[in-house]
């Protein structure tokens, strides 16, 4: 049986072949990524005729609707090697970034008319220039049927690369663009991704030197009360964590001792009174010429006598802080707080008996503490007196300023660390004594040429890096670090000052590399 097809089916048909053929190079075309353009190489000043070369035209022959733009960028001819192959007339350099040996070297194979030229008859230069701008020059030596760079590439391997090649009077120019692990990223996905970028540049970088501290009271406005007399107690007025006035009663002790002094002081008061009373008497006898001056002479001395016996009880009685008078009773001795501060200790109860010695109380102003850190012995050279210090609560949001005011001289013998002090201002008390805190010593601050935000920098492979942006995405830039203190941290090599870079956010490229280690692997 025949089937007879008619004009308008044949045009129909042809249309549809036409339209699929169309959209399914549009969707191939499209759904190549970024790891799939890895290189892009061309021979500098050269046509496209010439830049393919016999195997490019062969290439062409057996896909005509491969065109040039795509071939370009998408489908570099690659060498035997596995390098890329690029053609410059009637030479061909086959490039290859080669790690078989575990470090990576620039290998170039090159051809003649298809055959291969002899590493020995030619020389050659490789100049990369990398996403930073900086600019590497290697040379190349021969290697069995090879030309390799006596340097090895460093990562990243993003970079333009010029191989100039001389055989006799010729020189040939071949050039490979490499963008091996860049991420991708529009404008708009960098800010989705809550990126921020920025541009290396000089900072002043703060040397600090982190130890540990303890808050503790301040010695010099710390009191320790004791009642100075034996006795009872008769009375306490003053309570644990009570805030007290300079002067204010704590307690009343009843002492026998006490009342014995103040006993003496009122006979020798008497006796004074007596003597006054004998010598004003002998004084006006002895001018009046009636009484002998041995008489007036011996009266003067008993009175003196009786001044010196008042005064060695008054100072008696004020070295043990009680007053002259009674206080309502020739034994009580009140004891009284020695200036403004917090009762912190407390040792006293009603009815105990004392002893003159025994530590009733202990007030601390604490409007002021001290913060004591534990220097070990290398640091103390760089924690002296007047070095500005910033301490941090370790159980709660507290940061506070002051400037080291005490270095000890002595090293402990277990722990091998010395006590600094610091002088810290306290007017609301949230610094309380047995707080730990740590301790930041700034011991100087310096001008660097090159620094980035420290949270910009990354740990990969066990190197730190930092992610450059070139172009439409972003490249791990390895870097050696300096001096480093909470915002920024010093750039010794790897960066240059101008450099954008991935300032914050810098972990979202960290993963998106790590999404594919699995495919990429150097």
């Amino acid at each position: 049986m025949t089937t007879r097809i008619s004009r308008k089916q044949l045009i129909a048909v042809a249309l549809i072949i036409a339209f699929g053929g169309a959209a399914g190079g549009f969707i191939l075309h499209s759904g190549r990524g970024a790891s799939e353009r890895e290189s892009h190489a061309h021979a500098d000043e050269h046509g496209d005729a010439e830049h393919h070369g016999t195997k490019a035209e062969k290439a062409h022959a057996d896909n005509a609707s491969h065109g040039d733009a795509e071939h370009h960028s998408e489908a570099a001819l690659s060498g035997e090697h596995g390098g890329t192959l690029i053609t410059d007339g009637t030479t061909s350099a086959e490039i290859k970034l080669d790690e078989s040996a575990g470090e990576p070297v620039m290998r170039v194979w090159l051809l003649d008319n298809g055959k291969p030229i002899a590493p020995g008859v030619v020389k050659a230069h490789l100049t990369l220039t990398r996403p930073t701008g900086e600019v590497e020059r290697m040379e190349f030596v021969g290697d069995k049927d090879s030309l390799k760079t006596r340097a090895t590439i460093a990562e990243p391997h993003v970079f333009d690369a010029v191989v100039v090649v001389e055989t006799g009077s010729q020189t040939r120019r071949f050039t490979l663009n490499r963008e091996e692990g860049k991420v991708e990223l529009s404008n708009e996905q960098i800010k989705a991704a809550g990126m921020e970028i920025d541009k290396a540049g000089s900072a002043r970088i703060r040397s600090s030197l982190q130890l540990p501290g303890e808050i503790r009271f301040n010695e010099d406005r710390t009191a320790h009360v004791v009642p100075r007399v034996p006795g009872v107690v008769e009375s306490v007025s003053a309570n644990l964590g009570q805030l007290v006035k300079k002067g204010q009663v704590l307690a009343v002790v009843v002492s026998p001792a006490l009342s014995e002094q103040r006993s003496e002081l009122m006979a020798a008061q008497k006796r004074l009174s007596f003597a006054r009373t004998a010598y004003e008497r002998e004084q006006k006898l002895w001018e009046q010429k009636i009484s002998a001056e041995q008489d007036y002479l011996q009266a003067r001395q008993v009175l003196r006598e009786a001044e010196i016996a008042v005064a060695n009880v008054q100072q008696k009685l004020a070295a043990i802080g009680a007053s002259v008078d009674s206080d309502g009773g020739l034994n009580r001795y009140v004891l009284r707080a020695p200036f403004d501060g917090m009762v912190v200790e407390k040792h006293i109860a009603l009815g105990e008996a004392v002893k003159e010695d025994g530590q009733v109380f202990t007030i601390s102003d604490l409007t002021t503490v001290w913060a004591e850190i534990s220097v070990p012995a290398k640091d103390l050279v760089r924690v002296r007196v007047g070095e500005k210090v910033t301490i941090r609560a370790s159980s709660f949001d507290s940061t506070a300023t002051g400037t080291v005011a005490y270095v000890g001289a002595l090293i402990g013998e277990q722990t091998r660390t010395a006590r600094a002090r610091v002088l810290l201002s306290n007017p609301q008390g949230s610094w309380r004594p047995g707080l730990f805190v740590n301790v930041e010593v700034i011991s100087n601050e310096t001008e660097v040429p090159v620094a980035v935000l420290s949270e910009a920098i990354q740990s990969m492979d066990g190197k730190s890096v930092v992610f450059v942006r070139v172009g439409d995405g972003f490249v791990t830039q390895p870097v050696q670090t300096g001096r480093s203190d909470e915002t920024r941290t010093e750039i010794l090599s790897g960066l240059k000052a101008g450099t954008p870079y991935a300032a914050a956010g810098s972990f979202v490229l960290k993963a998106e590399i790590g999404k594919g280690s699995a495919e990429h692997a150097h």
